[in-house]
């Protein structure tokens, strides 16, 4: 066997090891596990699972820069005013929390030192996940990490955009074109297809009336340029890395 087949396990993937081999690798070499966490809901022209495709091919590329193994993905989740159009879901409250808590004291369960939870849908599941983050590394004591990383690399979307993104917009849609092109439907775009977030206490409306939702007025909307695509997602990807392993730095340091 190669040195490089030694420093890492036939997978990463944690439904494709036996349990042979995860017990060799689990705890003693691989303290860290990825889970990626989405939801079914419309982008847009990109896939209606963009918010689970996206931290699947993320947990996958980062993976072995900062050894870690990747849980299987949490699809279902918690949608909300999205949840009207052909396709999405949206799990009760109290089932998502429940289930997703399961998830987390699992990993725990299965020696994980460092839980690195890979959201891919924002809305009412970010709050859940920061609550579950404290209320199972407490029972635990597994550090948990959560990170929201379409709003984490804002700045990132500035950087190679020039402007803000959004919703199925600029940002998600390259992210997804760099995957897999296939998979966004440029033929079907149209820019009436998109609306501007309102300011807060301004007006809601069930279910929102664009799929595609832009921070800022005038701002983010689809350019389907593969270039830019392919450096976002790189950028994207080496910003959250470089963010798990510090964090996990940081907690050895302090003795945590």
């Amino acid at each position: 066997m190669s040195s490089a087949k030694q420093n890492a396990p036939s997978t990463r993937e944690m439904e494709r090891i036996n349990w042979l081999e995860f017990g060799e690798w689990v705890p003693g070499k691989i303290q860290t596990v990825l889970l990626p966490l989405g939801t079914l809901e419309p982008h847009g022209v990109a896939p209606n699972g963009t918010d689970i495709l996206a931290p699947v091919a993320m947990a996958r590329e980062i993976a072995p820069r900062v050894n870690a193994m990747i849980a299987p993905v949490i699809s279902y989740g918690f949608t909300g005013i999205m949840d009207a159009y052909p396709g999405s879901f949206t799990v009760p409250e109290d089932a998502f929390r429940n289930y997703v808590r399961a998830v987390l004291t699992g990993l725990a369960k299965n020696k994980f030192k460092n839980i690195i939870l890979l959201n891919g849908h924002g809305g009412g599941q970010t709050a859940i996940l920061s609550a579950l983050a404290q209320e199972v590394g407490r029972e635990t004591n597994a550090r948990i990490l959560v990170v929201n990383w379409w709003s984490y690399c804002s700045d990132v979307t500035l950087e190679v955009f020039g402007e803000d993104g959004g919703h199925g917009a600029e940002n998600e849609s390259a992210y997804i074109m760099a995957i897999d092109s296939t998979l966004v439907q440029k033929k079907r775009y149209k820019p009436e297809m998109a609306t501007a977030l309102p300011p807060p206490n301004t007006w809601t409306a069930y279910p929102f009336p664009s799929t595609i939702m832009l921070y800022k007025e005038g701002q983010g909307y689809p350019t389907f340029d593969p270039a830019k695509a392919k450096k976002y997602f790189a950028k994207v990807n080496d910003k959250i890395a470089r963010l798990i392993q510090e964090t996990i730095e940081k907690w050895d340091m302090a003795g945590v």
